[in-house]
């Protein structure tokens, strides 16, 4: 069995496709971030989805290697699978994988990344409304005016976007940014709460911090664990992602104040649902899908 990949963005011509042995569709997920616990989330429901629809949906992490990441998608082309979904990271950085997609007929989505040549759709949440929605929080719960540090991952497109709408917020509320500092992945939670302890080293007394935000919910638990180690309770941490331990440490009445939770399930069904399509000769009707997240949490 075969399937004819019409008409897809940046994609010049029908090939022929990988099948499992029985005949069922081949779709190769890869990824730089399967340790984040929001990249584990989605990537776990997109296959559950598709292998509700009847395909082999088979998964590759690099733990942030974007090298080994280019070459585990120019295996999948090689090997003509029926689809490449990429589960999050920066697409710059992944020009080899996306030549040789092109090259062998084979169609890219992404979840969380970016629009970009070689990806036939993107879908993701409104990154910039995740940032403000926020920062919003971050801003009340320290009540305007005020001293804070951001927590970021630059090679994450949806970081980047979410950190800029961030920014714009404290500046507009008057608060002023005193550091933003890169969160290394793996082992993001680790690195937050080592960063943390040498922000508040950094800025003491009245001079200190108010405030944390954090661009994804592991950096802001680890902000939030540092800040209890030092027996700064009164500072506000808010993260995004609304995973489950960050509403459960919200509800512990600590640091750590709020969230925004992202709709994984949603994204996941709309990511199959395109690929679905493009298998039945249906291109994407856009280049962007965008889900909207829910604030979770406490103002006080």
């Amino acid at each position: 069995m075969r399937y004819l990949l019409a008409g897809v963005v940046a994609l010049t011509a029908t090939g022929c496709t990988a099948q499992a042995g029985d005949d069922k569709p081949v779709i190769a997920v890869l990824t730089p971030y399967l340790a984040n616990a929001a990249t584990k989330e989605v990537v776990g429901k997109f296959q559950e989805a598709g292998e509700k629809r009847g395909w082999k949906v088979t998964v590759s992490d690099t733990a942030g290697d974007f090298s080994a990441l280019n070459s585990k998608m120019q295996n999948a082309a090689n090997q003509k699978v029926d689809a490449i979904v990429l589960g999050m990271g920066d697409p710059q950085q992944m020009g080899l994988g996306l030549e040789a997609a092109r090259s062998s007929s084979v169609p890219v989505f992404s979840i969380d990344a970016a629009v970009a040549d070689g990806i036939a759709a993107n879908v993701t949440s409104d990154n910039a409304d995740l940032g403000r929605k926020s920062a919003d929080a971050l801003v009340a719960a320290i009540g305007g005016g005020g001293r804070i540090a951001m927590l970021t991952h630059d090679p994450h497109p949806g970081v980047r976007a979410r950190t800029a709408a961030a920014r714009e917020a404290f500046t507009a509320a008057g608060i002023t940014v005193v550091a933003s500092e890169h969160v290394a992945v793996p082992g993001p939670v680790e690195a937050a709460r080592k960063v943390t302890d040498d922000l508040l080293t950094a800025h003491p007394g009245q001079d200190g911090l108010d405030g944390i935000w954090a661009a994804w919910d592991e950096p802001a638990l680890g902000a939030a664990q540092a800040a209890e180690q030092a027996k700064r309770v009164d500072l506000a941490v808010v993260g995004v992602d609304g995973q489950d331990f960050a509403l459960a440490a919200i509800k512990t009445g600590g640091p750590f104040r709020a969230t925004v939770k992202q709709d994984w399930s949603a994204i996941a069904e709309r990511t199959a649902t395109l690929v679905e399509d493009m298998l039945k000769g249906t291109q994407p009707a856009q280049r962007e899908y965008t889900v909207p997240g829910t604030l979770v949490g406490r103002t006080s």
